[in-house]
């Protein structure tokens, strides 16, 4: 069976300066995999290269069998490949409501509606907040509303880049049992992240980035039973 999302050899980075070498990794659907790698490793240009932001130099990337190696990023949101970056990006002057509809801007317009009732049985506290502006919401309000704006897109597959970044504890514990939520209700998911216990927890499998590559994959027991692969690159 081919993956939901297969990526080959992928290749890309900023101006003269190569980030990507030669990434492979694949996501099949209803599950989760997480991506672990320091600040630096390339993982958030990758996911910026998948999703059509940056584009790649080399490599392909399929999703859902079709090839959007080189597609515009609403292509690759129409698709149902849909990205929550690294540090919200929430639209700090928009109200919570209008934040979550333009989430469905490009895909799934028509269900917003109903698409909105889902997104506030998963946050029942965006729903108590429609008309406060995202920009005077806490980090993990923030984070939430990320979260539900891209629900808005019904993802087949959604890349959570950094969701834990800059949390309390606290809310950094109820956000991976969102995401765990999220996994048992069949949606494909992407996790990137420094977190590398609690993601191994949740994950299927994960790989581990370091300098634009892919250095190891594997199940959560594969990589936590090298004692090497700990001390090296999962810092436990």
């Amino acid at each position: 069976m081919s993956a939901l999302l297969e990526i080959r050899g992928l290749r890309g980075g900023y101006g003269q300066v190569e980030v990507l070498r030669g990434v492979d990794l694949t996501v099949q659907a209803g599950e989760t995999v997480a991506l672990l790698g320091s600040n630096g490793a390339g993982k958030s240009t990758l996911n910026n290269v998948v999703c059509g932001i940056y584009p790649a130099w080399a490599g392909t990337v399929h999703f859902d069998g079709k090839d959007l190696s080189r597609a515009h990023y609403r292509e690759v949101v129409k698709a149902g490949l849909i990205q929550v970056p690294e540090g919200r990006k929430v639209f700090p002057n928009l109200t919570v409501l209008e934040n979550l509809e333009l989430g469905s801007f490009t895909r799934a317009r028509e269900r917003r509606a109903a698409n909105l009732d889902k997104v506030f049985a998963i946050f029942p506290r965006l729903k108590e907040r429609l008309a406060q502006l995202a920009g005077t919401m806490s980090g993990g309000e923030q984070q939430m509303l990320a979260i539900g704006r891209g629900l808005m897109a019904e993802p087949r597959l959604l890349i959570l880049d950094e969701p834990s970044l800059g949390l309390s504890p606290l809310l950094v514990d109820e956000m991976f049992g969102l995401i765990r939520q999220l996994r048992e209700g069949g949606l494909a998911v992407l996790l990137v992240e420094q977190n590398v216990g609690q993601s191994l927890e949740i994950a299927d499998r994960a790989y581990v980035m370091e300098n634009g590559a892919i250095r190891f994959s594997g199940t959560p027991d594969e990589l936590l039973g090298s004692d090497e692969l700990r001390r090296a690159y999962l810092g436990l």
